[in-house]
């Protein structure tokens, strides 16, 4: 692995090389690919807001990473998984998701990309562009992200920067100086919490040195609005491709070969970004989609160019493996509800109390009956609560007679109206009469004189809180 400079995210490996990795993988060489025999669970690691160590967890139940920092968040926010996700750490390359984002937001319409000689001679990895080619701003992107180019991204920076300068003679560093303040303005929008842009390229040591920074959980916020982006996720999940610039006169073809190797590694992959510099190590920004369920894990300071990649695939895998989608009806109970001029049979959630029968209630069901939740299992047991609404007067099929409320870890997850799934008429006026005879004789208020609301709902356990981690 030593023809793959730490310092670049550059890897160049053809076909025949991956082929040979996999192969000696296969026949059970270990020493090519170390890092599947040390990777490991922190009692610090952090699932869903509680440690390791606090929750009690097994190491079979949590994923088993190299890298130092780490995230993996659910495409609503939710934090699956952190790994001292809120330190700080150099993000290299990654910094270029950020470069493409302001760079759509602010790039005018039709704007085309020069390539400078700074853009050109900028080094380390490229996109192979020659001061003076000219491209259209699409390519340019392409040119950034599938090889993460280090020269794309100056030129884009110089390009876009110059229509966010106050001046029209502004210079190209003034370009590039105001490009990356917008880049950091964008970061306060998104809420990242410590993050700072000195660059649009993530290069973090000799004349690039300074303050640029971020963390893993930071980088996910990015990784998410980044997927937003038509043109970014197309992009990044196409794998290698070929642009062509306009270079001397002429229409000139580069191919343009990925750095994400985890779109071949993982069937759910969809991008995102590499990174690597010997401040920052290894490090990757992924995005997995599967069965519309979309996630993202930001992998920092891992311990080598292809470990990264392993860590990622090991986080998406785990929160798929633990992502659930829970029935909200779990009763024995269920009837034959008409509605409309068909029958179908229904779950029985509850019976609600006729308040002004003695003896009478209300059959019940969920609006949806099939209704699920997509939950985390780890977060914890579902809890159910359950509102009665007053029944008076005639109940017709459908008609809503109370609410059921779902919560997990005390936030709620999912609501449903029940609706009577039976007709019940009011008391006519005899039935008034030998009620109020009844409840007179009795001497029954109004609690006691009527039949008592039932709930038949009960919701299974996930997490076995009694038992005790291996």
């Amino acid at each position: 692995m030593a023809d793959i400079p730490i310092g670049t995210d550059m890897l160049s490996i053809s076909k025949r090389t991956i082929a040979v990795l996999l192969a000696l993988q296969l026949i059970g060489l270990a020493g090519a690919w170390p890092s599947l025999a040390f990777a490991e669970v922190r009692k610090a690691d952090v699932v869903t807001g509680m440690t390791v160590e606090e929750r009690g967890l097994s190491v079979s139940e949590c994923p088993s990473i190299r890298a130092e920092y780490a995230a993996l968040v659910s495409s609503d926010g939710e934090v699956y998984f952190s790994r001292q996700g809120d330190q700080r750490s150099q993000i290299a390359s990654i910094t270029k998701v950020m470069t493409a984002i302001v760079a759509i937001d602010r790039a005018p319409e039709g704007i085309e990309i020069p390539v400078s000689q700074a853009a050109a001679e900028i080094g380390e990895s490229s996109a192979n562009l020659q001061e003076g080619d000219v491209m259209g701003f699409d390519t340019a992107l392409k040119a950034l992200l599938v090889p993460s180019g280090n020269d794309a991204a100056v030129a884009i920076a110089e390009a876009v920067g110059a229509t966010l300068t106050e001046s029209a003679s502004a210079s190209a560093d003034d370009a590039v100086k105001a490009f990356v303040d917008a880049m950091n303005r964008k970061a306060a929008e998104l809420g990242l919490e410590d993050t700072v842009y000195e660059n649009p390229h993530g290069l973090d040591d000799g004349e690039f040195a300074g303050d640029l920074h971020s963390t893993a959980l930071d980088q996910a916020k990015v990784a998410k609005c980044a997927m937003g982006y038509s043109k970014i996720r197309d992009i990044v999940g196409g794998g290698s491709t070929t642009i062509s610039v306009e270079r001397a006169g002429k229409r000139e073809s580069i191919e343009l070969e990925t750095t994400d190797l985890l779109l071949d590694m993982y069937d759910y992959a969809i991008g995102v970004k590499t990174g690597s510099t010997d401040l920052a190590g290894p490090s990757f920004m992924g995005a997995a989609n599967k069965d519309g369920r979309e996630m993202y894990a930001v992998v920092l300071g891992s311990t080598d160019e292809y470990t990264r990649f392993d860590d990622a695939k090991a986080m998406f895998e785990w929160g798929y493996e633990h992502m659930i989608s829970l029935p909200l009806a779990n009763t024995a109970q269920s009837t034959s509800m008409r509605k409309d001029g068909s029958s179908s049979e229904v779950p029985v959630l509850a019976e609600v109390s006729h308040h002004e029968w003695v003896d009478r209630t209300v059959k019940a069901t969920m609006a949806d009956p099939n209704a699920e939740v997509e939950i985390f299992d780890l977060e914890g047991n579902v809890s159910q609560s359950v509102e009665f609404d007053e029944l008076h007067g005639t109940v017709e099929v459908g008609d809503k007679i109370g609410k059921i409320t779902f919560y997990q870890r005390n936030k709620v997850i999912a609501s449903q109206d029940l609706v009577a799934c039976e007709r019940v008429e009011a008391p006519n006026p005899i039935d008034t009469i030998a009620i109020w005879w009844q409840r007179l004789t009795q001497g029954l208020d109004d609690k006691t004189g009527r039949a008592h609301s039932r709930v038949y709902n009960v919701m299974p356990v996930i997490v076995d809180n009694t038992s005790s981690a291996a």
